[in-house]
């Protein structure tokens, strides 16, 4: 008979499963591990293409994992609340000043239907990481997206002009798919800017890569959450973590801004297995350490070598590089992916710039003949 999910784990047990599992699971993420109960087998392909941590969780988290599977049966209720209760303490927050999502992407969905309206329009960049705009978009509501500057940087004295009037105002920094940084001073002050000019509007804050980034002058704003009303700082496990696959994010916002989002969330929106993943992760600082470092060690070996071919690397703050490659940026991830390299889509108006993430330092020496080649044709 066909072993299917079900009777694969209950042959193993929790603790057989988390040994089995484990080994798959380092390297590249949570696919490798279910890859054998689908059937098939790991991709080949190196996926550089969607800024996923290529370690996935700790192997801790793993561990953990395997004593909740039995509980994957049951609603999430008390799990989300033991997680509300860790989670505010690691920031130290109040508990009612923290909302939970089924990733970053529900905060920000959600954010758009509780503060937008037809006359209230999002202020976003251009680009930037996307779901305000498509969501928005959707809903036909009304967007204004200045380009980002010259340096590639959000156009911060743009994104305040185009404030009054606002419903959200929407800052990603460090900025997804450019990887450029604000030092948080600036960031702030561009903020208190709309806040005075646009009375109505809602800061929100995307610090989705906040644990690579390195730079003396950059800090968390959820200071600033939790002394104005009208700001709202967005986290997420999928990078640092390695729990894209799990989905989990959260706000830290007063507890009014709160109230006015907890109606568009999905009931029981956060799942056990994440709601313990990330239980089992907030005290792994060393793991933290260790993720930031190698993060760091990949980047400026994949910065070293596009630049030694000539072409010009955004600097980085985060687990991503953008390289103008010179040429249209479809074509190349298209020629990547014929060579077995997944790279980002195309990112408007930077048509000639590939946004790549990092892999593992294995996959980056795997994948640089392929980009060498390309770049040669």
């Amino acid at each position: 008979m066909a072993m299917n999910r079900r009777s694969f784990l209950h042959s193993l047990g929790a603790a057989g499963a988390a040994t089995t599992l484990l080994p798959l699971v380092q390297g590249r993420g949570l696919e490798a591990a279910v890859a054998p109960l689908r059937g098939g087998i790991a991709p080949s392909e190196i996926r550089l293409d969607s800024n996923e941590n290529p370690y996935g969780p700790a192997p801790e988290v793993l561990r953990a994992l395997a004593g909740w599977y039995e509980e994957a049966g049951r609603y999430p209720d008390f799990v989300i609340q033991n997680l509300r209760t860790a989670l505010a303490a690691s920031l130290g927050v109040p508990e009612d000043h923290l909302i939970l999502g089924c990733g970053s992407g529900e905060l920000l969905k959600v954010s758009v239907e509780a503060f937008m309206a037809a006359d209230r329009h999002a202020v976003t960049a251009s680009p930037t990481f996307e779901t305000v705009q498509s969501r928005a978009t959707a809903l036909k509501l009304p967007v204004r997206a200045p380009l980002v500057d010259k340096a590639l940087r959000i156009d911060l004295d743009a994104m305040v002009a185009a404030a009054p009037g606002a419903g959200l105002v929407f800052f990603c920094n460090p900025n997804n798919p450019t990887g450029t940084l604000h030092p948080t001073d600036a960031i702030e002050d561009a903020t208190m800017r709309v806040l005075r000019s646009a009375p109505d509007a809602m800061v929100l804050i995307d610090e989705a890569y906040f644990e690579y980034v390195d730079d003396p002058g950059y800090r968390s704003l959820i200071p600033l959450a939790l002394a104005e009303p009208r700001v709202l700082v967005l986290r997420t496990f999928s990078k640092i973590y390695g729990m894209a696959g799990l989905r989990l994010g959260h706000v830290v916002a007063h507890p009014d801004a709160i109230a006015r989002m907890r109606p568009h969330l999905a009931p029981n929106n956060v799942n056990v297995l994440a709601a313990a993943a990330a239980m089992a992760s907030l005290p792994l600082t060393t793991h933290v350490r260790t993720e930031v470092a190698r993060n760091a060690a990949v980047r400026e070996r994949t910065t070293r070598f596009f630049s030694g071919l000539g072409y010009a690397v955004v600097p980085s703050a985060t687990n991503f590089v953008m390289v103008d490659v010179r040429r249209p940026v479809a074509a190349f991830r298209d020629a990547c992916r014929a060579g077995g390299v997944l790279v980002g889509r195309p990112f408007a108006p930077l048509d000639t710039h590939a946004r790549i993430s990092l892999g593992t330092a294995d996959e980056m020496a795997r994948a640089e003949p392929v980009f060498r080649q390309v770049l040669a044709g």
